[in-house]
């Protein structure tokens, strides 16, 4: 029996990317995706967001630190992976992330600001997965 580890969301992401350099010298890109569920609570409709960490790594991870934004409406395929670590107080910690293998951009980049303000620059040239950078390729992930 093969086990199947696949994840798909479209969300907005709550924060601007953080991008930064393992120890290797691999980019990594930090996003986090809020995605509503609809709920019926009480005879009302109602959204329950989900938040979720994803990880983008090599020249994907750059593209979407260059091209994104927080607001910016986005779709992740990519694998979850859970860890578990000891914190300084001596708790067991866990967490699920999401280990991106294609990222695309949905949306305008306009609509994606804050107070109605532009997009800078460097982050406004792809509109959608078509006009924007193709973050699919496995060769850049470093397992």
């Amino acid at each position: 029996m093969t086990n199947i580890n696949t994840v798909t969301i479209t969300g907005n992401l709550t924060r601007d990317p953080e991008l930064r350099q393992l120890a290797s010298g691999t980019s990594v890109c930090g996003l986090r995706v809020a995605v509503n569920n609809r709920e019926r609570i009480d005879g009302e409709w109602t959204d329950r967001p989900n938040y979720f960490e994803v990880a983008v790594f090599g020249g994907r991870g750059e593209s979407a630190a260059r091209y994104l934004a927080k607001g910016r409406a986005v779709a992740v395929h990519g694998q979850l992976r859970w860890r578990e670590w000891e914190a300084e107080d001596g708790t067991k910690r866990q967490a699920v992330s999401i280990t991106a293998s294609q990222v695309q951009f949905l949306g305008s980049p306009k609509h994606s600001a804050s107070e109605g303000e532009g997009v800078p620059a460097e982050r406004a040239a792809p509109t959608s997965a078509t006009a924007g950078p193709n973050i699919a390729a496995d060769d850049d992930l470093p397992f």
